[in-house]
């Protein structure tokens, strides 16, 4: 199949995309990777008369590590992230789920960003930004800004950014010191997507977890958090039974049934994950304090 015909831009600046976005409005769609774009352009689900191509925009293809956060750019390729040791090192999660979006070929392609704009709930990024309580920035002609995870997505494949807005970067924000990570997904192949998922984050201190917070993949209609802490904090890593955190993930959950798995079946999966990866990060955090 092929797309219907559109008009290609290849805008040098972010200043000249954004422009082009503004006069063509909601005939405009962004193109950096299009792993998810040009499957939905070929099978004509989507017909915009525009395409902005902004791979030859200067400056978006960088990874930063701050103190806080880890910043990259629209362009910066999901094997790009998954392979920089800075940006593992401040934040191990990042990899963890990295490794398990879609195959090689594409997240050689993909970009980070763009998975994250695209507001996927089957995706494993937007789930890690919700957990880390990143930020998506944006730019129109108008100005930029700065979005929080928790505003930005409004429902499945729905994000605020607004018409003649592109996203130009995201800021996945660094976890405190003593805390561990992990990430784990079900899938019918290694790739595809996801029957569930689940991002995990442990704080430990001193022996002692003091926060737990989890976001899902493929069983919510929107990455949001859960946040466990209540249930779990002022224990003792060895008392905890993190297997009581099962249950309140298959109650904060939401999954839809398909071909692949019926929704009882994505709540299940949702549980056992929960407890698989909480275990694991809680682990991490305690070897860490160990060392």
């Amino acid at each position: 199949m092929k797309p219907s015909p559109f008009v290609h831009h290849a805008p040098r600046s972010v200043a000249e995309a954004v422009a082009v976005l503004a006069e063509v409005g909601h005939d405009g769609k962004v193109l950096a990777g299009g792993q998810s774009l040009i499957p939905i352009l070929n099978m004509r689900l989507a017909a915009p008369g525009h395409l902005v191509d902004i791979n030859r925009v200067a400056g978006l293809d960088t990874v930063e590590v701050t103190d806080d956060a880890v910043r990259i750019g629209a362009l910066v390729r999901h094997s790009q992230l998954e392979r920089h040791d800075g940006a593992f090192a401040a934040n191990p999660l990042l990899r963890q789920a990295l490794r398990n979006v879609a195959h090689p070929a594409i997240r050689n392609r993909g970009t980070t960003t763009g998975s994250i704009a695209h507001a996927d709930p089957s995706g494993e990024m937007p789930a890690v930004l919700a957990l880390t309580q990143g930020y998506v920035e944006a730019a129109s002609a108008a100005g930029t800004r700065e979005i929080a995870a928790a505003d930005f997505f409004l429902g499945p494949l729905e994000s605020c950014l607004t018409e003649g807005e592109m996203a130009t970067g995201v800021r996945f924000g660094r976890f405190p010191a003593g805390t561990g990570t992990a990430f784990a997904e079900s899938a019918r192949r290694h790739g595809d997507y996801a029957l569930a998922g689940v991002a995990a984050a442990v704080t430990v201190t001193d022996g002692v977890v003091t926060t737990v917070r989890a976001a899902f993949v493929s069983v919510t209609p929107t990455p949001d958090v859960l946040d466990l802490t209540e249930a779990f904090a002022g224990r003792e890593v060895a008392d905890v039974d993190w297997a009581k955190a099962a249950e309140m993930a298959r109650d904060h959950v939401d999954p839809d049934g398909d071909i692949h798995a019926t929704a009882d079946y994505r709540r299940m999966l949702a549980g056992v994950l929960t407890t698989r990866v909480l275990t694991e990060a809680a682990a991490t955090a305690l070897e860490g304090q160990t060392r």
